[in-house]
């Protein structure tokens, strides 16, 4: 009877302190508030955008570069840092001709709120929302999501189709994830928030790209291997050897970016 009780207690108590506190183990927002746009990307602004429940996230605009694509980019966040964090892939998609949105989830980069997947999906409709006020249509916009920003590119993507559709080290659902880095415990009858991307890949008939660190130790590469699988419309499946989730190659690296400008050039 002890030892069933020392496995109850082993068991229990992580759970609960799971439980109540999953979404801070989920979402990591760090680095403050960003400083003014122009102060790290020439030609940047600042901008707010307006969310269906009332909020207003900041977030950058970044005009192109020399050449204009009439084409825009909408950049959803992986889930630690801010904005200033994805200043080095604005600045490499803008160098092709891509005007680009990086902008901050609710309790992200100073902004009011709480991230949840609901809350998420939300401010990733309101980046939308401002693109399209600057006159981007989804026919001229292209989603770029990087791993908790892909389950929140392809979300938006089901409900929006854009051009395309570009995620890289995609994971194939939250509760795939937390059965991984939480083995030991019952991760999908605790999770509240399930971003079930491979099936909502499933649905999304755009041509879509799919990017893999084969090292990755964050995201496990099979897992964003059945994201590429489940595409309604894969466009291509792009492997990089020996890279892992926050390596600055697979995080704006020459590959990604030629992969990217592949993608538009396909769908613009």
């Amino acid at each position: 009877m002890i030892a069933v009780m020392v496995v109850v207690i082993l068991v229990l108590i992580p759970a609960g302190l799971l439980w109540a506190g999953q979404r801070s183990v989920i979402y990591l927002p760090s680095g403050g508030v960003p400083p003014a746009a122009a102060g790290v990307l020439p030609g940047a602004e600042d901008v707010r955008l307006t969310t269906e429940d009332g909020l207003e996230p900041g977030g950058w605009f970044v005009p192109p570069l020399g050449r204009d694509r009439e084409a825009a980019v909408l950049v959803a966040n992986g889930n630690a840092g801010n904005r200033e964090s994805r200043a080095a892939l604005a600045r490499a998609l803008a160098a092709e001709g891509f005007s680009v949105l990086l902008f901050d989830y609710r309790g992200y980069g100073g902004n009011e709120g709480s991230p949840s997947e609901r809350g998420l999906a939300a401010d990733a409709r309101a980046a939308a929302d401002h693109l399209a006020e600057r006159g981007f249509g989804a026919d001229r916009t292209i989603y770029f999501g990087e791993s908790l920003g892909a389950a929140v590119a392809t979300g938006l993507a089901a409900e929006r189709p854009p051009a395309a559709l570009f995620l890289r080290s995609p994971f194939s659902s939250l509760a795939d994830m937390g059965e991984r880095h939480y083995p030991f415990l019952p991760v999908r009858m605790l999770l509240w928030d399930r971003y079930p991307v491979a099936e909502r890949a499933a649905e999304v008939d755009v041509p879509t790209t799919v990017v893999i660190g084969d090292a990755d130790r964050v995201v496990p590469p099979e897992q964003s291997r059945a994201v590429a699988g489940a595409s309604a419309h894969l466009f291509e499946e792009v492997v990089l050897p020996g890279a892992d989730h926050n390596d600055a190659e697979l995080v704006h690296g020459p590959e990604v970016v030629e992969a990217f400008v592949r993608l538009a050039d396909h769908v613009l």
